[in-house]
């Protein structure tokens, strides 16, 4: 492959993005060490940490040039796959799901690598394709496989979040790259057609998160337990928040998964609706950045992969945020960088580690197979 730029000049890293991701960060840092009862430990020392760490990777990321990430996109893609099929072998069970692998020092999920390395392979692939080729179905049915693989594996962990963002991701590049109109309506009728299918392959525990979602006052003290209690946490905290410190559903555990999948109602209720909506203009802030560097890149793998990292940032963060507010089944979704998670918080700071690359080097124009 002819990979040799066109043009080499570099942008600087922006310090505002830098800026806004250490924002969005503090803010789960302050409500982990509330959900805690005012103490670091269990939550929020770890997280430091893990953010720590994630924030010299995103720099390095950033820095690195961008040719390499399409050069060695196919072979991360087959580690991450490595793992999950570990997963499957070798796999720590937690919370009813075999979803880890155990480091000793670390629990690593393979399942959200994957979401990074699945746009990279995707990316890569369209880079290499014409307009004329993408346009022919022969050639899309290997990309289709490298999303179907990862996406069968992670259902059967089981965890059909990740399984959702990863398809989701993964087709958004399908749309950018030129897939033509009566294909994807195509695609979206299969998928609807296919939707008994689906339900017979779905764990009895997901049946019934799915069944709460369209009735949870059915079940108020068992499966509609936590999304009521969502609710009332995201309403009770009114315009400015009871206080940090004093949320009642927070602090007196009704609130379920607080540090985690749950911790969005958690914040507006202890700090106010308006804090909830300060998070979701920083997160559109990022989104906006995301989208503006991917058409400013002039390679296709870096318009590519921008797209398909600021699509993985927009499904992650609305699933979160509309599964805690009863509009989407729970499917278990941390909240971007907020949430408390090793892996996760790693994801999300490699991929907004190679936003950034993408707009370092946006001025980089990369040859195609031909």
């Amino acid at each position: 492959m002819n990979i040799a730029p066109t043009l080499t000049q570099k942008k600087p890293v922006s310090l505002t993005v830098l800026a806004l991701v250490c924002g969005i960060a503090c803010i789960g840092f302050i409500l982990l060490y509330s959900a805690a009862g005012d103490n670091f430990a269990p939550w929020t020392h770890k997280q430091i940490i893990r953010f720590g760490v994630g924030l010299v990777l995103m720099v390095i990321i950033a820095c690195v040039d961008l040719r390499l990430w399409l050069s060695q996109a196919y072979v991360l893609y087959g580690l991450s796959l490595s793992l999950l099929i570990g997963v499957e072998i070798m796999g720590r069970i937690g919370m009813g799901a075999q979803r880890w692998i155990d480091l000793y020092f670390f629990a690593l999920q393979p399942s959200e690598l994957m979401k990074i390395t699945l746009l990279l392979a995707l990316a890569r692939y369209f880079h290499t394709r014409t307009y004329k080729e993408i346009g022919e179905i022969k050639n899309l049915l290997f990309p289709a496989l490298l999303i179907a693989v990862p996406a069968f594996l992670v259902l059967r962990q089981p965890d059909l979040g990740t399984m959702i963002i990863l398809a989701t991701a993964g087709i958004s590049i399908f749309f950018v790259a030129g897939m033509r109109t009566w294909k994807i309506i195509t695609l979206l009728s299969g998928t609807v057609l296919s939707l008994p299918l689906f339900w017979m392959l779905l764990h009895d525990y997901q049946k019934r998160r799915i069944l709460t979602f369209l009735d949870p006052e059915n079940d108020p003290l068992g499966a509609g337990y936590h999304i009521l209690q969502s609710k009332i946490a995201l309403g009770s905290g009114g315009f400015f928040g009871k206080g940090l410190g004093k949320g009642t559903q927070t602090h007196l555990n009704f609130l379920p998964e607080k540090q985690t999948d749950f911790i969005f109602p958690m914040l507006c209720e202890e700090l106010g609706i308006i804090a909830g909506l300060a998070l979701i203009a920083a997160y559109c802030a990022l989104m906006t950045y995301g989208f503006r560097v991917s058409f400013q890149s002039r390679s296709a793998f870096g318009r590519y992969l921008g797209i398909g990292l600021t699509t993985l940032l927009f499904v992650s963060v609305f699933i979160n945020i509309a599964m805690v507010m009863g509009l989407v089944p729970v499917v278990g979704v941390p909240l971007p960088l907020v949430s408390y998670g090793g892996t996760a918080m790693l994801t999300f700071t490699m991929g907004l580690g190679l936003l950034m690359s993408i707009s370092v080097h946006r001025d980089l124009r990369f040859g195609r197979n031909r």
